[in-house]
């Protein structure tokens, strides 16, 4: 038995996404929206699979894929990619993320990572021989403190791994910050795996800055079809980075999904040529979402921190007057209040970490509106 895995427990989203179904609860836990995505994205994969072909694609990717990416990329963020050398398209961000680490580190490497992080992030660097070095960002607002990130760089770092828009914590970097971390992998030459999933999902007006921006020969930047729209289980993802970086991602892509659905592909090609209005109309339904939920847990006591992008609001339980660990409250929620949502503690290596709880706003009206009103008498079981 590997003792990585072996050493792991039930993930806690598996934890309350059982619960809430065992219960009847409403799952604000999570992330995933209840919209099923674009018709006309869902129906050409349907004719896809129907006209075929149904067999091997190209382990990179439909060329028809890749150069869509490259046209996306560059319409909507002013990346210029070479589509037959800078990008690979994987079965979902997930495998992408493994993928990147898998060709860039070896035993005995280290690993930088940002808490609070994406939960398969410390497993992936673990099974892939290295060590992770954590640098812990400060809530409300999520910076990067200089002094910490130069602490945790080494002789032995070989990566640095960002998240932005961030999940769990929904900051969205600055290019000062992207600037910043560029500079310190710059000095050890590591490189910058990049999570960059949520990149059309941003509020109030801010526009992505990608890390291809400030590192563009060390920077593995992934991407989402998921995320972009709205079919979390479709997994198609894509991994864009220079020449010999992707040269070498691809081989370790190749003996891990080795490739995609094509008619997966096909409807993601198509889906990524839609006009700018169409991810403004997407971008705009999520932040209704977010402040609807916002201003239900305000008027119910509860303290918001600000969320900048991706689709969650954190409540921070000690400003809100509830004195009890973050996993203690979602336990008690999801089974005597009937909503579930996720401990922020599922989020973080070292001990300690803030008592905050994560919710996903990519929900109906219905649903929020019911949550806010679960959640409202889930606090008068605490204060």
């Amino acid at each position: 038995m590997n003792s990585v895995y072996a050493s792991l427990k039930p993930t806690i989203f598996e934890t309350m996404s059982g619960l809430a179904a065992e219960l009847g609860a409403i799952n604000l836990g999570q992330a995933f929206p209840e919209s099923d995505g674009p018709l006309d994205v869902r129906e050409r994969a349907a004719q896809a699979l129907i006209e075929g072909p149904n067999q091997y694609p190209p382990m990179r990717g439909l060329p028809a894929l890749r150069e869509a990416v490259a046209e996306h990329y560059r319409v909507h963020q002013g990346v210029a990619l070479d589509w037959k050398t800078e990008i690979t398209i994987t079965s979902g961000a997930t495998e992408a993320l493994a993928a990147a680490l898998l060709a860039v580190i070896e035993p005995g490497d280290e690993v930088v990572l940002l808490e609070p992080m994406y939960d398969s992030y410390l497993p992936m660097v673990r099974r892939g021989g290295g060590t992770a070095r954590l640098v812990r960002l400060e809530p409300p607002h999520w910076r990067i403190d200089e002094a910490k990130l130069a602490a945790a760089i080494t002789a032995k770092t070989r990566a640095i791994v960002i998240c932005t828009p961030g999940n769990p914590s929904s900051n969205v970097f600055t290019p000062d910050d992207l600037a910043l971390v560029a500079r310190h992998a710059e000095r050890v030459n590591a490189v910058v795996i990049s999570d960059e999933v949520w990149e059309h999902v941003l509020f109030d007006g801010r526009r992505h800055a990608s890390m291809l921006h400030a590192l563009r020969e060390r920077t593995i930047k992934i991407g989402s079809a998921g995320k972009m729209f709205s079919m979390t289980g479709w997994k198609v993802g894509f991994a864009c980075a220079a020449p010999p970086l992707t040269e070498l991602f691809a081989k370790a892509h190749q003996f891990l999904t080795f490739t995609t659905p094509p008619n997966l592909q096909k409807a993601v090609a198509y889906g990524l040529g839609k006009p700018a209005e169409h991810f403004a109309e997407v971008r705009a339904g999520f932040e209704r979402g977010r402040d609807r939920l916002a201003k239900g847990l305000a008027q119910a006591g509860y303290q918001v921190l600000p969320a900048a992008g991706a689709y969650f609001l954190s409540v921070d339980l000690a400003a809100s007057g509830i004195a009890v660990s973050d996993r203690d409250f979602a336990l008690r929620t999801v089974k005597e209040a009937g909503v579930a949502v996720i401990p922020y503690s599922a989020f973080y290596a070292e001990p300690d970490p803030p008592p905050l709880v994560r919710l996903c706003f990519a929900k109906s009206d219905a649903t929020l509106d019911r949550g806010i009103e679960r959640l409202a008498a889930a606090r008068r079981l605490f204060v």
